[in-house]
């Protein structure tokens, strides 16, 4: 882009406005050359994130209050580690889960209602795990039932009875891990409202708890919904992906703040489209990290817990998929059109607004390119020397036809030699902009 300057060195907005139309208008044409990740990995998008807000709002609504009414009518499937317990593990090839379950509610045995699983291969068999709820039981109740499950699971596993391991949790040990888990999710979200707030401002940190209880709902909702069960480790889960969802926000939040005085403030763009621009410039690097922090996880749950047999990593995996697709959405689709929803009740930019829309204006529409080139732009216009190219603007016609003698001295024109343009940014002239005006 070329830099604009009147005669006293002032910027001239309006025709730096109209560069910036000409430079949009081809991106335009560029992207009509590519594809949507082409488009994306060039800096050409310019998706409307905060005019379709009502949508991603709705979606979230509905996953939301669908796992909800799953939580009231089905609960949660707290491990023994929260309810107390007892468990069974022994490995046995050949066995499925209902000849399990019927060989430990017999008669003979006498659990009821137990949770079995058929874990992974280790060792290349795949473990039994048998859960059930003894708490109500006195010591030598639940050591007669011990024993019997050990001898049935022994025999159903024709594997000597030593090789059955049984473990107890009582109700007490999990009540204080269901408090600790409490404390340290407050102390989590009080030290990221206070940090946002000192480090952005108070309406950033409301947008991004706000965003990070829609990650806790959802993450919840889904363990309602297919039952999946909780245990300590998928507190830990909880903890980190909250933590990653907010890394993301905070990304996009910089962006949004290094954005608002080159573009909001200056009055020529409203926040929302500020805010797409900001989100269209960290489209790329959103998806980039959320890929690559989704695609180990996958491959620990696939390859640790269903190959290897590792139920520490099956339940970790689990709630570490499921957050980090919830936090990866909720920082593009909820925490910004929140923020530009609260921002645009402030009364200047509420002012911008009402002044962009009695034009006919939303604002300017960029893609990351043409804001960039912007960006490089407007120091130069301002200043009117960077040792850049310029181009001269293009002087009104004379009054007559006949220039008078005291008139014939022309002002000297600066010439520009092709080898001072910048070749990263394509020089506009006034033929061009007269032509874009036609």
């Amino acid at each position: 882009m070329t830099d604009i300057t009147d005669q006293t060195g002032q910027t001239d907005q309006e025709e730096l406005v109209e560069e910036v139309d000409f430079e949009t208008d081809t991106t335009k044409k560029q992207r009509e050359t590519y594809g949507p990740f082409g488009r994306l990995y060039r800096g050409l998008t310019t998706f409307d994130f905060v005019g379709r807000k009502k949508v991603w709002f709705a979606i979230s609504a509905t996953i939301i209050i669908v796992g909800m009414s799953a939580l009231g009518i089905k609960g949660l499937n707290y491990g023994i580690d929260f309810k107390g317990g007892s468990t069974w593990e022994v490995q046995a090839s050949g066995v499925s889960q209902q000849q399990v379950v019927n060989v430990v509610t017999s008669p003979k045995v006498g659990l009821t209602n137990p949770i079995v699983e058929i874990l992974g291969a280790s060792g290349g068999h795949p473990t039994v795990q048998v859960q059930a709820d003894t708490n109500g039981l006195t010591k030598t109740e639940l050591a007669a039932l011990t024993q019997r499950v050990v001898v049935a699971l022994a025999a159903l596993a024709d594997t000597p009875q030593n090789n059955v391991s049984s473990s107890f949790v009582g109700p007490t040990w999990g009540g204080e891990v269901t408090q600790k888990a409490l404390q340290a999710l407050i102390a989590f979200f009080v030290a990221v409202l206070i940090y946002i707030s000192l480090r952005f401002e108070p309406k950033m940190a409301a947008a991004a708890f706000i965003a990070m209880i829609h990650d806790l709902l959802v993450t919840v909702g889904i363990y309602a919904i297919f039952g999946f069960q909780v245990t300590p480790d998928t507190v830990i889960a909880i903890l980190t992906i909250l933590g990653y969802s907010l890394y993301d926000t905070v990304v996009v939040f910089d962006r949004i703040r290094d954005n608002t005085k080159p573009f909001a403030a200056s009055g020529r763009m409203t926040y929302s489209a500020m805010v797409n621009l900001s989100m269209n410039q960290t489209l790329a690097r959103s998806i980039n990290t959320s890929m690559v922090a989704i695609l180990p996880v996958l491959a620990v749950l696939l390859v640790g817990a269903e190959l290897l047999g590792a139920t520490t990593l099956q339940n970790y995996g689990v709630a570490l998929t499921v957050g980090l697709l919830s936090g990866a959405y909720s920082s593009i689709f909820i925490a910004s059109p929140l923020l530009a929803i609260m921002k645009e009740r402030e009364d200047k930019y509420r002012v911008i607004r009402q002044r962009l829309t009695s034009k006919g204006q939303r604002g300017l529409e960029l893609s990351p390119q043409a804001a960039a080139r912007m960006s490089m732009a407007a120091p130069a216009a301002r200043t009117g020397s960077t040792g850049r190219a310029t181009t001269p603007r293009a002087a009104p016609p004379p009054p007559s036809p006949s220039p008078s003698p005291s008139s014939s001295a022309a002002a000297p024109t600066s010439t520009v030699s092709p080898t001072a343009i910048p070749q990263t940014a394509p020089v506009i002239t006034p033929r061009a902009r007269k032509q874009k005006k036609r």
